[in-house]
């Protein structure tokens, strides 16, 4: 098993996700565990039982993995700034928007395409060394999206660290920033655009 691992059977599952946030979408995609009501698990559980409760019996591979796919995240991880001068290079980038319409209609990065049910199926007939950079809001729906290509043999594939709200600060100030909110009534997200620092400023409150 890799050295250096900062968990143990014993760990509790916040320590695991506190140490590996990769964690949580790792461990389901190859083992379903957590995700739903069924094969979810509380923070205070104990990752040794958790596995076992699922039956498998070799925590060594999991404890294996859980550090596998972290190394993976940071290696597919790409900051907004270099995602800028990436798009400012001679080499082609698609720039790749995994949010919700309503997203996109709210705020986008310019030159980026939303990905729809049809342009994901077009993606998987792309060459394998197409370099694409996915973003959503914050970058955790983008990280899962990097994974499932580059699971797929993309050997391109990057996701942009903080989202859309990382760019706005960083690199263009001009795109509008949100909150996600949830509505109470239907249990539906509800985009709510931030006032600007200019207008807190000026104690707008519209």
């Amino acid at each position: 098993m890799s050295t250096g691992l900062k968990i143990s059977k014993d760990s509790t599952m916040q320590e695991v996700l506190e140490n590996y946030p990769s964690a949580q979408r790792a461990l389901f995609q190859r083992y379903h565990i957590g995700g739903c009501h069924s094969c979810g698990y509380e923070m205070t559980d104990i990752l040794g039982e958790v596995v076992a409760k699922h039956d498998i019996t070799d925590i060594n591979e999991v404890l294996t993995f859980i550090q596998e796919a972290d190394e993976l995240d940071k290696k597919i991880q790409i900051s907004p700034k270099e995602v800028a001068e990436a798009l400012k290079g001679k080499e082609v980038v698609k720039l790749l928007d995994v949010r919700l319409k309503p997203e996109w209609d709210l705020a986008h990065i310019e030159g980026a395409s939303l990905v729809t049910e049809d342009l994901a199926r077009e993606i998987m007939t792309w060459p394998r060394e197409t370099a694409m950079v996915f973003y959503c809001h914050t970058g955790r729906r983008s990280m899962d999206a990097a994974s499932y290509f580059a699971g797929h043999g993309f050997k391109n594939v990057k996701s942009m660290t903080g989202g859309i709200d990382a760019w706005s600060q960083e690199v263009d100030t001009n795109v509008p920033r949100y909150d996600i909110e949830r509505d109470m009534s239907t249990g539906r997200p509800v985009f709510v655009p931030l006032r600007s620092v200019v207008s807190q400023a000026k104690g707008c409150v519209s």
